[in-house]
């Protein structure tokens, strides 16, 4: 092992947990159903990566960079919240930063909590849109001359969703040696 790399916390000639991930979806639907089933496997994935661990644990760095498995959690719900509501349906007036939901007084389930919140005002904008190819209001991209279309937003989403639940998979391993598929 290369003396960079941190051995999980599990006890020697033991094998690591197995987390309880969800299998992808299997649909066979429209779009923009197929599209959000994929965004929810992904965001579920994420919230179970949190499952079970201790708020301490939550806010330990898995990186040198900082990122920690409520810091994931704590993105993602501003991410949700600012190209959904702010970009896609023009809600607020200032796209919401990291530091509004500030880590150190933040608790596991209350972060886990503000982000099913996000998600489920995520989804009624998404289910109010009246198709995918409509721009919205405007855009967090600043060379963008228009807001995204509500497919581009999803396709964003699962994307960068999908990155962080591949993260929070690293961290968990890190934090126990619990291991997902």
């Amino acid at each position: 092992m290369n003396q960079n790399t941190a051995a999980p916390n599990t006890a020697p000639n033991t094998a690591p947990s197995k987390l309880s991930d969800v299998r992808p979806p299997s649909v066979n639907a429209d779009e923009r159903t197929t599209l959000l089933a994929f965004l929810d496997y992904l965001r579920e994935a994420v919230i179970g990566k949190v499952a079970g661990v201790s708020d301490e644990d939550a806010r330990r760095p898995g990186v040198a960079s900082g990122t920690s498995l409520l810091w994931l959690v704590r993105h993602l719900t501003v991410v949700e919240r600012n190209w959904f509501e702010w970009a896609y349906a023009g809600l607020g007036e200032a796209p919401s930063e990291s530091d509004d939901l500030p880590l150190e007084s933040l608790g596991t389930a209350e972060a886990v909590d503000a982000y099913r919140d996000a998600i489920a005002r995520s989804n009624a904008v998404a289910a109010a849109a009246p198709d995918l190819d409509r721009p919205g209001v405007r855009s967090l991209r600043p060379d963008a001359t228009e807001g995204p279309s509500l497919r581009w937003v999803l396709v964003h989403m699962i994307e960068e969703t999908g990155r962080h639940a591949g993260h929070a998979d690293i961290i968990r391993e890190q934090l126990d040696g619990a291991v997902g598929r």
